[in-house]
C-alpha cells in the first residue's frame, strides 16, 4: 500500500508513458506492477514489450488477441470483441487500486471466476479512500470502452485535468523536476539488491539468434573488448558468496549455534563472500578493540592496498543490520566505503577503506584553537550525513567522537566519514519492508514513529555534544573520566548546559542558540539534523567570526569526560532495549517493570464482584 500523494506521482508519471505510446499507435496491453521499475533517481520505467501491438490508432483497427495477466484485463479483452488502447486505462485503474489498497479490485478463486467478474461484478468502493480517488477509479472502470477515462478524442488530456491529479504540474514531471518519493540505493552499475533472489540466481541464457556463417568469424577477427568497469565488477561477483545452500554448509564449521545462524543470515545478502578472508587480504596490527569486534589494518594480497577491517565475533552479536545498512549507504560520500564482507567461520569482516586522518576530537586537540568557521563546517558535514540517513529511515544511534574519522590527513571536513553502525538501525513496517520516506507518515504506528522520532533526536542530541565541546573547549556534562554517570545523568537530565564564562564570552548568539536546541532535554522540542543545516549559523557559515577558541581541557581529560558522558548515556539505553541508545538522558529509554496479571486493578475489580461462596459469609 502507498499514500495517495505517492499513488499520485507515479500514476501521473505512467500516465505520460501510456500516453506517448498511444500516441505511436502502441497498445501495451500488459500493464501491473511486475512489468514497472524505478530508475536510480526513483522515476519509473515501463518495461516487457512482449505483448504489445502497433498500428492501432483507433476503433477501426482493433485488435483481438486474448492476452495479459486475467486480473489486469479490460472486458473488452475478455470477451474478445475486439480492444484498443481504451484496455490499457482500464489496467491503469487496476493498478491504482491495488496500489491504494493492496489488494485487487476483481479477483476469484479460478480465472473463469475473475473474468466473470470483470465482466458482471460490481466494485466495492473502499470508504477509507480520498473522494477524488473514488471519482478517478469509477471513470476508469467504465466497462463501455467508449466512456471509459483517457479513451475519448482528447486522450490524456481528460485525465490530467481530473481533481485527482490537481497538484500535478504536469510539464514539471515531464522534465523531471519533482523529487520522486523514493529513491532507491544503487551502489554500481548492475546492482540487483533490490530483485528477489528468484530472478537473479538463474543462469544467464543468450536470446536466440540466426546460426552464423562458416566464414562470420572472419569480420572480428584480432578483436576484443570488455568494458573494464563490468571486467572489474564480473570478476568481483565471480568470487561473491553464493546462494543458501552454500551458507547453510556452514553450520557443521561453526561450534557455536547463534554464531551459525548469524554467519547464515549475512551470507543471504548479495555480496557476501564465503571463501576464507586470509585468501584475499593479510592481516597486519591492530587499530581499535570493542565488546564485539576489533578492528585492524589489512593488506589486499594482490594490489598492497591498506584497508580497514572491522572483525565481528558473531557469537556476540548477529551483525546482519550493520552489514545490510553498509551495503546500501556506504557509497554515501560522508559514510565510510565498505569494500568487502566475507563470512565464515563464526566471525564476519567488514573490508573498509582505511581512514588515515584520525578521530575528530583528536585533530580538535592536536590543533589546540577552533574558530566558529571551521565548526560550522564540521556540523555541516555531520548533519547533512545523518540527515541523509533519517531521511531514509535509519539511525545511527552511537554517533561519539570516536565514530567521526577523517578519511585524510589534510583533515578537511568533506574527508569526514561516519563510521561503526554497529548500533544502527532500520526502521521496518510489520510486514518486514524497509519504511523509507514514502512509507512512514502513514503506514506506521504512532509508537514506532515515537520511537523513530526518539532514536533521530538522540542522533542530533550527540552532534550536538560535538558542538559544544568544539565551541566551549571542553564537554558539557563531564568535568573527567573520573565522573560517575549517575551524576552525569543528572546534569544531563536537568536539560542546562553552561553556556556563560570561559570561550562563550566570544561565542556569537547564533551559535548558543543552535547548542541549545540540539541539546534539548525533551526529544520532541529538539531540532531535528535538517533543521540544523537551515540554520543561521549553518547556512550562513561566510559570516561567521574566524576568532580561534582554545581547547580549555587538558587532552586526557576532554577524551575521558567524552567517553564518560557516553559510556553513562548507552549504559541507561542498553538495559531498557535500543530505543534510547546515544540519546539524552533516560526520559527515552526508561521501560516499567512488568508485574503479574492478578497485581492489575482490572483483576483486583473482578477478584472483588465475585459472588462469596457460603463458607465465606
Amino acid at each position: 500500500m502507498f499514500t495517495e500523494e505517492d499513488v499520485k506521482f507515479y500514476l501521473a508519471e505512467l500516465a505520460l508513458a501510456l500516453s506517448h505510446l498511444h500516441g505511436l499507435g502502441i497498445v501495451y496491453r500488459d500493464l501491473k506492477p511486475e512489468n514497472i521499475l524505478l530508475d536510480e533517481q526513483g522515476h519509473i520505467k515501463l518495461t516487457d514489450f512482449g505483448l504489445s501491438k502497433e498500428s492501432v490508432f483507433d476503433d477501426s483497427s482493433k485488435t483481438y488477441s486474448f492476452c495479459g495477466t486475467v486480473e489486469y484485463m479490460a472486458p473488452e479483452v475478455v470477451n474478445r470483441k475486439g480492444h484498443g488502447t481504451a484496455s490499457d486505462w482500464w489496467s491503469y485503474g487496476v493498478l491504482m487500486f491495488e496500489m491504494l489498497t493492496g489488494s485487487l479490485p476483481f479477483q476469484g478463486s479460478t480465472r473463469k471466476e475473475t473474468m466473470h467478474q470483470i465482466l458482471k461484478a460490481k466494485l466495492a468502493m473502499p470508504q477509507f479512500l480520498s473522494a477524488d480517488a473514488q471519482s478517478l477509479l469509477r471513470a476508469l472502470f467504465k466497462r463501455n470502452p467508449g466512456n471509459r477515462l483517457g479513451s475519448g478524442p482528447n486522450g490524456i488530456a481528460e485525465l490530467k485535468v481530473h481533481s485527482f491529479f490537481a497538484s500535478i504540474a504536469w510539464d514539471d514531471l515531464l522534465h523531471r523536476r519533482f523529487q520522486p518519493p523514493f529513491k532507491p540505493v544503487c551502489s554500481r552499475a548492475d546492482d540487483t539488491f533490490y530483485f528477489d533472489n528468484e530472478y537473479t540466481n538463474r543462469t544467464p541464457q543468450d536470446s536466440p539468434c540466426m546460426p552464423p556463417s562458416a566464414t562470420a568469424n572472419e569480420l572480428f577477427r584480432g578483436f576484443s573488448y570488455v568494458a573494464p568497469l563490468l571486467l572489474t565488477q564480473q570478476q568481483q561477483n565471480q568470487q561473491s558468496g553464493p546462494g543458501e545452500d552454500d551458507a547453510d554448509s556452514i553450520d557443521a564449521n561453526d561450534g557455536d549455534a547463534a554464531a551459525a545462524i548469524a554467519v547464515k543470515n549475512v551470507c543471504r545478502l548479495r555480496g557476501v563472500k564465503t571463501s576464507p578472508f586470509l585468501t584475499d587480504y593479510e592481516l597486519k596490527e591492530q587499530l581499535g578493540c570493542g565488546s564485539f569486534s576489533e578492528c585492524r589494518r589489512c593488506v589486499h594480497r594482490v594490489s598492497g592496498e591498506s584497508c580497514a577491517v572491522k572483525i565481528i565475533d558473531c557469537a556476540k552479536r548477529d551483525p546482519r543490520e550493520e552489514v545490510e545498512i553498509l551495503l546500501r549507504f556506504s557509497e554515501h560520500s560522508n559514510i565510510v566505503s565498505l569494500y568487502d564482507v566475507y563470512a565464515s567461520a563464526g566471525k564476519v569482516y567488514l573490508v573498509m577503506e582505511m581512514l588515515w586522518g584520525g578521530e575528530l576530537l583528536d585533530k580538535i586537540l592536536r590543533q589546540k584553537f577552533f574558530s566558529e568557521r571551521e565548526a560550522s563546517a564540521v556540523l555541516d558535514v555531520v548533519c547533512r550525513t545523518i540527515s541523509y540517513l533519517h531521511s531514509q529511515g535509519v539511525v545511527h544511534r552511537d554517533l561519539k567522537p570516536s565514530n567521526l574519522v577523517y578519511a585524510s590527513e589534510d583533515g578537511s571536513p568533506e574527508s569526514l566519514r561516519v563510521c561503526d553502525f554497529g548500533f544502527a538501525k532500520q526502521l521496518r513496517a510489520d510486514n518486514g519492508l524497509l519504511m523509507t520516506p514514502c512509507y512512514t507518515a502513514s503506514f506506521v504506528a504512532p509508537e514506532v514513529l515515537k520511537l523513530q522520532g526518539y532514536s533521530a533526536a538522540c542522533d542530533v542530541w550527540s552532534a550536538g555534544v560535538l558542538l559544544y565541546t568544539m565551541l566551549a573547549g571542553q564537554t558539557p556534562y563531564a568535568h573527567g573520566p573520573a565522573d560517575p554517570a549517575e551524576e552525569i545523568l543528572n546534569r544531563i537530565e536537568t536539560g542546562s548546559v553552561e553556556l556563560e564564562g570561559g570561550n562563550w564570552e566570544s561565542v556569537s548568539p547564533a551559535a548558543k542558540d543552535l547548542v541549545r536546541r540540539m541539546l534539548h532535554v525533551d526529544p520532541s522540542q529538539r531540532i531535528t539534523a535538517a533543521q540544523v543545516l537551515q540554520h543561521t549559523w549553518v547556512a550562513h557559515r561566510s559570516a561567521l567570526p574566524m576568532f580561534r577558541l582554545a581547547v580549555r581541557q587538558e587532552a586526557g581529560q576532554m577524551l575521558g569526560a567524552m567517553r564518560a558522558t557516553f559510556a553513562a548515556v548507552n549504559s541507561t539505553s542498553t538495559g531498557a532495549g535500543n530505543s534510547g541508545r546515544g540519546g539524552a538522558g533516560r526520559q527515552a529509554a526508561q521501560v516499567p517493570a512488568l508485574q503479574s496479571v492478578a497485581a492489575s486493578d482490572l483483576a483486583k475489580r473482578r477478584g472483588k464482584s465475585k459472588p462469596k461462596v457460603s463458607t465465606e459469609v
